[in-house]
């Protein structure tokens, strides 16, 4: 029996995208007085995007099923060992990550996150999914924690934090990407700029959208 499977994960998992679902409605309610154009506005602004996920420090922003199964079968599928997430949240996206390395042999995942309440979310969760060995989370500004202290190679990268930031996290990562490795961006639409760079021929990915909301690139090489 795989990890992500097992009655213990998969209960919490179960628990944790019901507890997503049921907010979606405080969610709404935390940028109801902004218009759908503001929204947008600050989702993609590099300097005032913490105005709007200020406003939503106290719910889940989770990957949806289908992305989580997916993370799990590329870190799976590509045997990885080095895993890198940017956005932890509640950590939905993180334990799909590391039940795959746990049942790869063992391995690192490091995650950012800026919301302080959202860390200690995202421990509790990892301890109870016994996950918690395998992850290091960083509090803070992805932009310096993730800056320095990654592994030599990377076989996996999550982008599901600040949307204007994608384009900045990969230049980050970039020269560590083994070829092959994936990387995977949730919301893309909401990151033009990140969207034009892996999808021009001359970038060095492969890159394709996933359903409705996700971006998934190679690295060529």
């Amino acid at each position: 029996m795989t990890t992500l499977i097992s009655p213990e994960l998969a209960g919490l998992l179960d628990r944790l995208f019901a507890q997503a679902s049921a907010a979606d409605e405080e969610t709404q309610l935390a940028v109801a007085d902004l218009s759908e154009a503001e929204q947008a506005r600050l989702m993609r602004s590099k300097t005032d995007y913490r105005a709007l996920y200020g406003r939503l420090n106290n719910v889940p922003l989770a990957v949806s099923r289908e992305t989580g199964a997916l993370l799990y079968m590329l870190a799976r599928g590509t045997r990885a060992q080095n895993i890198v997430e940017f956005g932890t949240s509640f950590g939905i996206s993180t334990l799909h990550l590391a039940a795959a390395l746990r049942d790869n042999g063992g391995g690192r995942l490091i995650t950012s996150e800026f919301e302080p309440s959202k860390v200690a979310r995202a421990r509790d969760n990892l301890a109870a999914g016994r996950l918690d060995d395998l992850v290091e989370i960083r509090e803070g500004d992805a932009l310096k924690t993730l800056r320095a202290d990654l592994p030599d190679t990377i076989d996996l990268v999550l982008l599901d934090g600040a949307k204007a930031l994608y384009p900045d996290i990969l230049d980050l990562v970039e020269r560590r990407l083994k070829p092959g490795a994936f990387v995977v961006a949730d919301n893309a639409d909401h990151s033009p700029d990140y969207l034009a760079r892996v999808r021009s021929p001359a970038s060095g990915y492969l890159s394709v959208p996933f359903g409705d909301d996700v971006e998934l690139s190679m690295r060529l090489g």
